[in-house]
């Protein structure tokens, strides 16, 4: 049985409601739930949280599934709260005992002291910003993909763990063209794909 971790970091706040990372996050618990090969624990980063308790989800789960929105061009300061203090529990409690560096050879390794390897990841964020923003040229991110900009980070930080990533899926537009029953038909299609295919 694959046991499958579920971070909502859709943060609430100011005139955001997490509306649309909650609809996300539940459709992916739900897509496990109908499989009888999966168990499924879940955290939403506005809930009371319990950093011991998080990191034995991730030492737990197969596979971890991060839905977050992206303001400012990164996470919220919630989700990435919620990192900072999991991440730092976790210090050789199961998500990392060094930066893999040597005291002999300080100047390789680094990043390889990480504690998850054999598990992987999943992350879908959701944008303002419509996905030609990111593939036409002179458009604002350069022809950079989400994955190879904004989010780069994001990924070099779940390499430090050890962990290896699934595709990603990625929602535009939201704020102001939503097509939510269209998103999840996808994202749907996108898990078959993963994970039943």
């Amino acid at each position: 049985m694959k046991k499958i971790f579920i971070i909502n970091g859709g943060q609430k706040f100011s005139h955001s409601g997490g509306r649309f990372n909650e609809t996300i996050a539940n459709a992916t618990a739900d897509f496990f739930h109908k499989h009888a090969d999966f168990e499924v624990k879940s955290t939403n980063i506005n809930d009371d949280y319990d950093p011991a308790q998080e990191v034995e989800n991730f030492v737990w789960a197969d596979v971890i599934i991060y839905h977050t929105p992206i303001w400012w061009m990164q996470l919220p300061f919630g989700f990435k709260k919620y990192i900072d203090v999991v991440f730092t529990e976790g210090h050789t409690k199961g998500i990392y005992k060094s930066d893999g560096r040597s005291s002999a050879n300080p100047t390789i390794n680094y990043g390889t002291g990480g504690m998850l390897h054999g598990k992987k990841y999943m992350v879908t964020s959701s944008w303002n910003a419509p996905k030609e923003a990111f593939t036409l040229p002179g458009e604002f991110f350069n022809q950079h993909s989400v994955d190879e900009g904004a989010l780069f980070g994001f990924h070099r930080m779940n390499a430090f763990t050890g962990m290896l990533p699934l595709e990603s899926m990625h929602f535009h537009d939201i704020e102001k063209n939503a097509d939510v029953e269209k998103d999840l038909k996808s994202y749907n299609d996108h898990l078959t794909t993963l994970f039943i295919n």
